[in-house]
Parts: structure tokens; sequence; C-alpha cells
């Protein structure tokens, strides 16, 4: 059964994505009294999608001003203790971002209230170059600013661990776009159907790398050399299928597909390979069975893609290699596309991460869960 949070809850992102929405939801329905969700808009350079719709929880925008860029970067977010006075939240989800310049004041005003705050964030990446000592200090003080701390992976725990954070106060929920699988786990013979089948879902970006993926196809002997479908669109399709005439003509760009019409391509494929970052399609396609190999990022993807059930890659340049080792053992890969699955199926989901987010605010309001 899962446990739910009897008070109101109040959640504040500096922009509220489009992926998003559907975690926000489902943990507005674990919510008794509600939750609400405090956001503005990206700068225009950063392409992200957007959404100002809920169909559960409460949705306010935010005025955001953005100041300087790069490492420099600042935000001041107006608007939001207004918002919480009207919301009036038995406890506060803030990203811990020290960046964020308007985080402390709503600490404040919770803290006022003798209400907990938690914070939200993908860990404390270590600091270099200078000041990097007095920027650790500053980073140490903000984070302890919060009664507990979520973050999306064991790597972002150990790094709040690090700076002194209480390690028993630090929750783990793996970032999750999709839900538990709600169909079984597809069959797939243990041999190849002709040529295996290599497949990549999203936006066609530089930080993709796709170019590196035709390159690597390009490089396996014949034998082994896939069907590569390149499902999606983005700035860089017209490039990469240039790229691709030149170094692997036959790869496919079938355009964007989403929702249903992604089915045939997830069943039919044997890998899903993400040479770069990002990607919010490797939780589908592990739903659908499928072994990954992805670029390393910045530890999300962690606990979600591992040596049983793919690989995530050192550098670029191993690509071919690591392809090459996949797709030559095929009783291999059926083994790990099976523990992709149990992985979705069981650990990390949207189900999963609420139940944690929920577990976590419990705790600090000292709320049995029920």
């Amino acid at each position: 059964m899962t446990i739910r949070f009897p008070g109101q809850l109040a959640v504040q992102q500096r922009v509220l994505t489009h992926y998003r929405a559907a975690f926000f939801d489902a943990l507005a329905g674990a919510c008794d009294g509600g939750l609400s969700i405090f956001a503005g808009l990206p700068r225009p350079a950063e392409s992200i999608a957007t959404t100002g719709t809920l169909n559960i929880a409460h949705f306010t925008p935010a005025s955001n001003f953005h100041f300087l860029r790069g490492p420099f970067y600042l935000c001041v977010q107006r608007g939001l203790l207004p918002w919480l006075a009207d919301c009036n939240p038995d406890a506060l989800i803030l990203e811990a971002n020290p960046r964020y310049l308007s985080t402390s004041a709503a600490v404040r005003w919770m803290k006022a209230r003798g209400r907990p705050v938690l914070g939200w964030g993908l860990g404390a990446s270590p600091l270099t170059g200078p000041m990097s000592g007095l920027r650790k200090t500053r980073r140490a003080s903000f984070l302890h600013q919060f009664e507990a701390l979520i973050t999306y992976s064991h790597r972002g725990a150990s790094e709040y661990a690090g700076l002194g954070f209480p390690i028993d106060k630090i929750f783990v929920a793996p970032n999750a776009a999709s839900p538990r699988p709600t169909t079984p786990l597809p069959h797939r013979p243990l041999a190849f159907d002709g040529k295996p089948y290599v497949l990549f879902v999203g936006r066609l970006q530089a930080r993709k790398r796709i170019d590196t993926l035709l390159h690597a196809c390009a490089a396996l002997s014949g034998n082994i050399q896939p069907r590569l479908v390149i499902v999606g669109d983005g700035p860089e399709r017209t490039s990469l299928e240039s790229l691709a005439k030149t170094v692997y003509p036959s790869a496919e760009f079938p355009g964007a597909r989403h929702g249903a019409e992604l089915i045939p391509y997830f069943s039919a494929a044997d890998l899903f390979v993400l040479p770069g970052t990002g990607g919010l399609a490797v939780q589908e396609a592990m739903s659908y069975g499928l072994p990954v190999i992805m670029g390393q990022g910045d530890g999300t993807n962690d606990d979600l893609v591992r040596p049983a059930n793919g690989w995530q890659l050192s550098g670029p340049e191993t690509l071919a290699d690591v392809l090459r080792q996949a797709l030559s053992d095929v009783s291999r890969l059926r083994a790990m596309g099976t523990e992709s699955y149990r992985i979705v199926l069981e650990e990390i989901n949207l189900e999963r991460m609420v139940e944690i987010f929920v577990g976590a605010v419990n705790q600090l309001t000292h709320q049995e869960p029920r």
C-alpha cells in the first residue's frame, strides 16, 4: 500500500519541466492536504520543455530573474513568500541549489512557524579552482539550513555526507520519469533476427553524441554491424543525416515519435544506446526489457544503469568496443534486458519515487506512514 502524507505539501522548482508533471501529480495524489508547486520560466537559450498544466497538483507561476551565466549564474524567484503565505504548507521541499537566492528567505519563513524544510538536489560535486575552499564552506552552510535532503543517487548522497550532512537525514529517490511497467517482459529469442537492432530515442542535439554512435557502428565488423534506428528530431538532425550518408548510410531517421508510436521501436530493438547525457527514454527502454549503453553524467543514472543491465561509457571513444562486447553475446544481452525490466518494475519508477518523498516528509513531521 502506498504511504500517504496527511498534510499539505509545497514544492519549489526553478522551472517546471514537462517530464516532471507526472511525478508531481502522483505526489499530489499521496498528499491528503494537496500539493502546491511554485516554478518559473528558464532562460530562452536553455531550450527546456516546460509546462504549466498539472492535473492534480496546484501550480503557481513564479517570476524568475536570471543573473550572469555559467559558473556565476544566479536566480531570484519573485513571489516565493506570498506563495508560501497563500498555500500555508505543513512541509516544504526546495531545490538544494545555492545559486537560487530566494531559498533562505523561504527556509526562514517555514522555520518561524516550526515547519520542516527539505532540500532536493543532484548532490555536491567536488569544487576546484580559485576559492574552492571558501565555496565548499558556503555550500555546506547552505545545505545545513535543511532538516533533510533528497537526492537522485547514492553518489549524490555520498557527496552530501562528505560535506558533513547527517547520513540518516539523506534520502535517495532515484530519478524516475515513468511508472512501473504494466505489461509483461517482452520475449526475445536467443539469437538475433538478422542484424542486431540498436535504438536511440530522444532529442537530436549535440550533447547526446549521436555522431559518436554513427562512427562506432561503422567501426564494427560486418557480422555484428547493427540496424541503427535514431528516433527523434532536433537542431542536429540535418547534420546527423548528412554525416550518416558518409559514415553509416543504413542508419534510419524516422523522425520524432511519442507515446504509443514508440512501442514498435522499443519492442523490436535489442539494445538501447545513448552515447551522451540526458535521456528520459532510458527508463522507458528498460521497461521493454532492453539493456542500455549510455554516457556518464551527473550521477542521476548511476543506480539505473549498472553492470548487470548495461554499460556507462568512460568516454565516447570507448563506444565501439562496448558495442562490440554487447552484440557478441546474445544470451548475456537478453539476461541484461531482463535485469533492466526488474529494476524499473521493483526499484526505480514514479511510484517508488513518491513513496520515498512521502516517507521523508512523514519522518520530519513525525507522522506515522499509513
